[in-house]
């Protein structure tokens, strides 16, 4: 099994808007597949691809118990969202660092399947809220930014400490 190197908090990759994939191919598909193990290896329910220094616009989730319905959006895109909810959320970019976020309750996204099929899914909790945390990643933005000043700065200054004792 292969784990690619997450990238953390402070990398400029994760502050990089992803470029649309303009193909499907071979080197995509093992991309994602190198994703989904990552994701699963770290105990993560979703991984973006600049979370592993690739700008491209890609994500995989999978949210289910036993972890064996995993999804994978290539340029994927909120088509519509309704009722905000606050819960709470990690990343993997931020590791053992969660915070209170209000994202839609229920969501419909649009992607491209790896068979280059476009496909249309309507979320809501939980799902919904990793679809929109990913997206989020596509996007240059991460959960902290949706958080208050005083908050945002915290977590920076705990990843400062961390930094310092090596646990970053």
């Amino acid at each position: 099994m292969i784990k690619l190197e997450i990238k953390k908090y402070g990398s400029s990759v994760l502050r990089k808007k992803s470029d649309l994939v303009q193909k499907i191919n071979k080197d995509i598909k093992c991309l994602t597949e190198d994703m989904l193990e990552t994701m699963y290896l770290s105990r993560g329910l979703g991984l973006a691809a600049p979370q592993i220094g690739v700008s491209l616009r890609i994500c995989v989730i999978d949210v289910s118990p036993d972890k064996k319905l995993p999804l994978v959006m290539v340029n994927p895109k909120i088509a519509y969202s309704s009722n905000k909810i606050l819960g709470q959320e990690g990343c993997l970019s931020l590791p053992e660092i969660f915070a209170s976020v209000k994202r839609f309750v229920n969501i419909v996204a649009e992607y491209t399947d790896l068979d280059g099929k476009n496909r249309t899914i309507e979320a809501e909790s939980l799902l919904a809220r990793v679809i929109q945390h990913e997206i989020d990643h596509l996007d240059a933005k991460i959960f902290v930014d949706y958080l208050p000043d005083w908050k945002r700065k915290n977590i920076e200054k705990e990843i400062k400490r961390r930094k310092k004792k090596g646990d970053w």
